[in-house]
């Protein structure tokens, strides 16, 4: 997968205090696409892979990445957006029910709340440009 990771299967573990799950790569890939749709507007000091420069900012998208996996799995998230959508589901004779479309956060994203506090306390949330 391209594009920037911002932790790795061994830091969920540790954030999660559980054992990470065989998809982890990818689901934390998936979960570092959420963090970097947002902080479309967020600057901070990279390297030329685009990757954070400042310890405290590398610590910051970490966890961030492993608060919106922990939260992912916890909902029954599989990060395609459709999870939660809909109150209940009937196949025959088709029955959908309420829809529950939740607020998203920056960049149209249902980012974690561990991870969008985390971020504003690291200075990331909101993107002002200086």
């Amino acid at each position: 997968m391209a594009g920037r990771v911002y932790a790795t299967p061994e830091q969920l573990t540790a954030w999660t205090g559980q054992p990470a799950p065989a998809d982890a790569e990818r689901l934390l890939a998936r979960a570092s696409e959420d963090i970097d749709d947002a902080l479309l507007t967020a600057c901070y000091p990279t390297d030329a892979a685009g990757m954070p420069t400042d310890p405290a900012t590398v610590q910051a998208l970490a966890e961030a990445a492993c608060a919106q996996v922990e939260y992912q799995l916890a909902t029954g998230d599989d990060s395609t957006g459709a999870a939660g959508r809909w109150g209940s589901v009937s196949i025959g004779p088709v029955s959908l029910g309420d829809r529950r479309d939740s607020s998203q956060a920056a960049g149209d994203v249902d980012l974690a709340p561990r991870a969008h506090r985390g971020l504003k306390r690291a200075g990331l949330l909101p993107g002002v440009i200086w």
